[in-house]
C-alpha cells in the first residue's frame, strides 16, 4: 500500500487464533451469485441451480431456518448433500444485556475467538440495529471508546449479515408457516455505525448489504440502511454506486485543527476535500439527505461560532445534523456539553434551515450508546492521563 492511499490507522494488532476447520462452507453472507456457484460446485446440476438457489435463500433469509433437515421442499437426498457440504453459521452470543430503555446489546463471538458488539434500539414505529464491520477499528477518533481498541481484523460478509440474523432470532422476528406475515418490523433499519470504519472493509460490507436488501429474504430497502463513515473520501462515490444506501458522516468539528484531533483521518482528507466529495455524491437530493453526525464535547466544538461555521460549511448540501450528547466512558478525555449549550447550538442550526435533532442517549447503562462500543476481551482500561496524552490533549 502506497503512502498516498494508506489509511490513518493504528498499528494492526493480530490476535493469533486458529480458525475452525469444519471443511464446510458457510452459506450466510454469500451473494446470490456466490451461493449459486457454491451449490453447483457441491454437485447441484446446473439446470437446477436457479431453483435450488431460490429455495435455499428463502429458507435461510425469509423463514430463518438454521437446519437443512427442515427445508421440506427439498428431497431428502439433496438435504443430505447440503448437510454434508455446507453450514448455516452465525456468531455466538456471549452476553446479551438489556437496558432500562429496552436497548439490547449483544457481545458476539466470531471465528477465531474474536468478539464484536451489536446493538438493537427499539423506538416507536421502528427498530434500529447498529452493526459492526470490524473487530476494533482502524481509526483513532479520540472521543470514541472503540477507537482506543486496536484493529484486529475485518469482518466477513457472513459475520456482518450474521449480526442481523442473530438479532432477528433473539427478537423472534421470523414468519411462522400458515400465519400472516407481521406488518410491523422489529428490525426495520440497519445502521453501519458499530465497531469499525465500514469503508475500510468495503467489499464485505457491500456484499452483506446486498444480502440484507434482497427482496426475497430480509428485504430491507436501501433507504432503511445508513452507512456511517469518518470520511474515507475515495470510497464515498463508490458506496453510492455499489451499495446505494443512505450516508452519514462523522463530522464533529468545524475547523481542521479541531477535527485533526477528534477524527485523525482528517489529516489525510481534510474538511474541504470531504465536503467536495459529498457535493459530488451521486445520490445527493432533498429526499436522500446526508446526515452529519456531531458529538457535543464541552468547550471543544460546541460554541455558537462552531454552529455558525457548521451551517456555512455545509451550505448547498441537502443535509440534516444529528447532535449527539457525548456518551462518557471510563477514562474519557472529554465531557458532555451542558444541555443548555446543546440546545443553543441546535437552535442556530435550525434557524439556518436545517433539521437538528438532538439524539437521545440510549443504552448508556449497559455501555451501548454511540461511541461506547468496545468488546469485553479488548476492554483493557487505560488511565485517563494515558488516553488524554494519546489524544494530544
Amino acid at each position: 500500500m502506497t503512502e498516498a492511499n494508506a489509511p490513518v490507522t493504528q498499528d494492526v494488532l493480530t490476535i493469533p487464533r486458529k480458525l475452525p476447520e469444519t471443511g464446510k462452507v458457510n452459506l450466510v453472507g454469500l451473494t446470490r451469485e456466490q451461493l449459486r456457484d457454491a451449490l453447483i460446485e457441491a454437485g447441484t446440476p446446473e439446470k437446477q441451480a436457479k431453483m435450488r438457489l431460490g429455495q435455499v435463500w428463502q429458507w435461510i433469509y425469509y423463514w430463518g431456518v438454521r437446519d437443512f433437515a427442515q427445508m421440506t421442499n427439498l428431497s431428502k437426498d439433496y438435504r443430505a448433500l447440503l448437510t454434508e457440504k455446507f453450514e448455516i453459521g452465525l456468531p455466538e452470543i456471549v452476553t446479551r444485556q438489556v437496558s432500562e430503555d429496552g436497548t439490547r446489546k449483544y457481545l458476539l463471538r466470531i471465528a477465531g475467538g474474536h468478539e464484536v458488539e451489536t446493538v438493537y434500539i427499539p423506538e416507536e414505529g421502528r427498530g434500529t440495529l447498529c452493526v459492526s464491520s470490524q473487530v476494533g477499528c482502524t481509526l483513532t477518533c479520540t472521543f470514541c471508546h472503540t477507537g482506543t481498541q486496536k484493529l484486529v481484523r475485518n469482518l466477513t460478509a457472513g459475520e456482518i449479515v450474521g449480526q442481523v440474523l442473530v438479532a432477528r432470532d433473539d427478537l423472534g422476528e421470523w414468519p411462522e408457516p400458515g400465519q400472516p406475515k407481521p406488518e410491523e418490523r422489529l428490525v426495520s433499519n440497519v445502521v453501519l455505525m458499530g465497531m469499525g470504519e465500514p469503508l475500510y472493509n468495503f467489499d464485505n460490507v457491500r456484499d452483506a448489504m446486498q444480502v440484507v436488501m434482497d427482496g426475497e429474504g430480509i428485504s430491507l430497502s436501501r433507504r432503511r440502511i445508513t452507512l456511517s463513515t469518518s470520511g474515507v473520501v475515495p470510497m464515498i462515490a463508490r458506496a453510492a454506486e455499489e451499495i446505494g444506501c443512505l450516508l452519514a458522516i462523522s463530522f464533529h468539528a468545524t475547523t481542521n485543527e479541531t477535527r485533526d484531533k477528534l477524527v485523525p483521518i482528517n489529516k489525510k482528507w481534510n474538511i474541504a476535500e470531504l465536503l467536495q466529495a459529498l457535493r459530488d455524491y451521486p445520490r445527493l437530493s432533498n429526499s436522500e439527505r446526508i446526515t452529519f453526525e456531531y458529538v457535543m464535547l464541552k468547550g471543544v466544538n460546541d460554541s455558537d461560532d462552531d454552529a455558525r461555521r457548521l451551517v456555512k460549511l455545509i451550505r448547498g448540501i441537502p443535509a440534516k445534523i444529528n447532535l449527539i450528547p457525548f456518551n462518557e466512558w471510563p477514562g474519557a478525555p472529554y465531557q458532555r456539553s451542558d444541555w443548555e449549550r446543546i440546545e443553543a447550538f441546535a437552535d442556530i442550526i435550525y434557524k439556518a434551515g436545517y433539521a437538528s435533532p438532538i439524539r437521545t442517549p440510549r443504552g448508556e447503562d449497559i455501555m451501548a450508546a454511540c461511541g461506547q462500543l468496545k468488546s469485553a476481551t479488548e476492554r483493557a482500561r487505560k488511565s485517563k492521563a494515558q488516553i488524554a496524552a494519546e489524544a494530544g490533549l
